[in-house]
């Protein structure tokens, strides 16, 4: 397995994460294989949210991980906190302490080895957070910390303030959702894809060392299907299986191959499939050469200037 920096964190973590999301949907015994599967497989860092399942996904997490034939210290266990649901986003100091003091209950460890700020209050205060983050790292309850779906003055705003470094940025990312690239590869243009949506959100991460968290890595839309076998993209499909086949390999690991091929980008599959996180795991050992990346870009609907 691959394995990469997390931004100024001074952890070394899997290019393939396995995210919680909907891990609900297994028992206890499915949850506990489905972690030990990803272990297995050379992954080391899981990925949860307080507003996953209502808490029920952290909770689950929680009592796999005790069942689980590794130890919690040997792997890096995230969060993320901000989103009261159906109602608002909250980066309020009492919001994110009480936040996190959930999720360490639910997932009955004494820290979290990463806190992300999830989606961007727009009232937020950067003095409010930093006071948070002081709290929650003096205490040892939180050793990292980083933001979801935000954008570069977004994250300068929060900077301005807080003292520790911002390790990562989760953002939508996928061979059907290249905004990011689109843009810098458009530059000076005029269609649709010179459009930058989110202010060089590529080249900003890069630049300060922000390793990007892609999220819905093989879904296209905003969670309309997964492409990968999908009938609506056979030309994407075909170059995936040819890929595949060259490399002795499965589809799902080059779509995933793909986006960790690009510098500082990190996988967050959120799979409940032991067998699935052991296909994608595969990617860890693959380095597309840059013309099959391109390839993989073009035949999922992409082009040059």
């Amino acid at each position: 397995m691959k394995m990469i920096d997390l931004g100024q964190s001074g952890l070394k973590v899997s290019a393939i994460a396995l995210g919680v999301m909907r891990i609900t949907g297994l028992d206890l015994a499915g949850a506990t294989n489905l972690l030990e599967a990803s272990h297995d497989a050379g992954i080391n860092f899981f990925d949860n949210a307080d507003i996953y399942g209502d808490g029920k996904s952290e909770t689950l997490f929680g009592q796999a991980l005790k069942n689980a034939n590794f130890k919690r210290e040997d792997v890096i266990v995230q969060s993320k906190a901000g989103i009261v649901s159906g109602q608002r986003y909250d980066w309020s100091h009492d919001h994110i302490i009480e936040a996190v003091d959930g999720s360490l209950k639910r997932l009955g460890v004494d820290y979290l080895d990463v806190l992300l700020l999830h989606r961007p209050d727009a009232l937020f205060e950067p003095e409010a957070v930093a006071s948070a983050f002081d709290e929650l790292h003096n205490s040892g309850k939180v050793r990292s910390f980083g933001v979801s779906n935000c954008n570069p003055s977004q994250i300068e705003l929060l900077k301005s303030a807080v003292s520790q470094p911002l390790v990562a940025n989760q953002l939508q990312f996928s061979l059907m959702h290249t905004g990011m690239i689109d843009s810098g590869i458009h530059v000076n243009m005029t269609d649709d894809r010179s459009l930058d949506h989110d202010g060089g959100i590529l080249e900003y991460s890069r630049l300060h060392n922000m390793t990007i968290q892609a999220w819905s890595p093989y879904q296209y839309g905003f969670f309309e299907g997964v492409f990968i076998d999908s009938p609506k993209f056979p030309k994407l499909n075909a170059k995936l299986q040819a890929l595949a086949d060259a490399y002795h390999t499965n589809k799902n690991a080059i779509a995933s191959a793909w986006l960790i091929r690009v510098p500082g980008t990190q996988v967050i599959a959120g799979t409940t499939n032991a067998h699935r996180i052991q296909e994608i795991a595969e990617a860890g050992n693959i380095r597309l050469q840059a013309q099959e990346w391109y390839d993989l870009y073009f035949a999922a609907g992409n082009d040059l200037p």
